[in-house]
């Protein structure tokens, strides 16, 4: 049996987060096989409902590898959007000024254009080595911008790295749901001993 003294220090290390697991053992013992003295029926049931409460289970083995390595990847995944937000106004102007100067040549080729080729034949061979130069330049083009796709697929990969983790911490934080629920019990005796 716990005098009130003893009783109060024990409470008081406890809620102050210092009490040992040995300590909160007896407490726990106390209030749900012990004579509970009046004024302390909150404490009781928080302490009658960890008993009925499952155990709470313990973080994985690799817990803390895998949250520091979605932080990791998060930062990843911003360096990259770093890199993204310079890239993507270069590029712009690049293909800005290649759209100006393709269409100063072609209207300036245009304005002074005039019919050299007699022969049909001939003139179907030039257009076909000229749109052959063009589509090869275009692919030469889209080559260089596959960097850019390829930073699309690492933010994307980024991305589902951080939903996992996101996923596997809050699974993880369930537990604490316990907690809340033993201190929405615990509030309607606090405001009735506020009260007195």
């Amino acid at each position: 049996m716990m005098n009130k003294e003893e009783l109060n220090e024990l409470l008081e290390k406890y809620y102050n987060g210092e009490s040992t697991e040995v300590e909160e053992d007896r407490l726990r013992i106390f209030f749900l096989h012990g004579d509970v003295p009046p004024g302390y029926e909150p404490e009781k049931e928080i302490f009658s409902y960890y008993s009925e409460a499952l155990e709470v289970p313990q973080p994985a083995e690799n817990f803390e590898v895998r949250l520091i390595e979605g932080i990791d990847a998060f930062e990843d995944t911003k360096n990259h959007r770093t890199l993204r937000r310079i890239i993507t106004p270069i590029v712009s102007i690049a293909a800005a000024a290649a759209i100006f100067i393709g269409s100063y040549f072609f209207f300036t080729d245009k304005s002074q254009s005039h019919d050299t080729y007699s022969d049909p034949k001939i003139a179907y061979a030039e257009t076909m080595k000229i749109l052959r130069n063009v589509s090869s330049q275009l692919n030469s083009g889209a080559r260089a911008l596959e960097p850019v796709g390829m930073m699309s697929d690492v933010t994307t990969k980024s991305l589902e790295s951080i939903s996992r983790s996101t996923r596997i911490v809050t699974e993880n934080l369930k537990p604490l749901d316990y907690l809340q629920k033993a201190i929405d019990i615990a509030n309607p005796y606090e405001d009735k001993i506020n009260n007195k």
